[in-house]
């Protein structure tokens, strides 16, 4: 944590990393602090980068997203998977990783039928490993 980051900012970002639609009122009642003070926190978080944006979490069941692989993927052509990857609507995360396999990427799908496509989809950069989720045990887990 920053040398400048008290309890208070850890509290204001709390609540807004568990509903980042909260009103600037509430969280001033939650913080015994005046609207402008804790508009004046969020502020410098923003600009300091600690605060990048404000998002909503969504049901992926009813988007038809219910479905969730890993791939890890040994590649030379990383360029091109990088920008298969950025156009494909499955993939929802991609990461360098070190080891054996240089790319991990996770991919939400409706079905297994279009994890098996997207998994046909990829042969062509290289070797890759699949690994199907069963269940999510921990997620969207409030890191501060």
């Amino acid at each position: 944590m920053e040398d400048w980051m008290d309890e208070t900012d850890v509290r204001i970002m709390r609540l807004l990393q568990q509903n980042a639609r909260i009103s600037i009122s509430h969280i001033s009642k939650e913080v015994s602090m005046s609207q402008p003070s804790v508009r004046e926190r969020m502020k410098r978080l923003e600009e300091r980068g600690i605060i990048t944006g404000y998002t909503a979490t969504f049901q992926r069941q009813a988007l038809d997203r219910g479905t969730t692989a890993f791939f890890l993927i040994k590649t030379e052509q990383c360029q091109a998977l990088a920008d298969f990857c950025e156009h494909s609507p499955a993939v929802t995360d991609m990461h360098r990783i070190s080891g054996e396999y240089n790319y991990m990427i996770r991919v939400q799908t409706a079905s297994i039928e279009e994890i098996g496509q997207f998994q046909d989809a990829i042969i062509k950069f290289g070797p890759s490993k699949s690994l199907i989720s069963l269940k999510n045990l921990i997620e969207n887990r409030i890191i501060i």
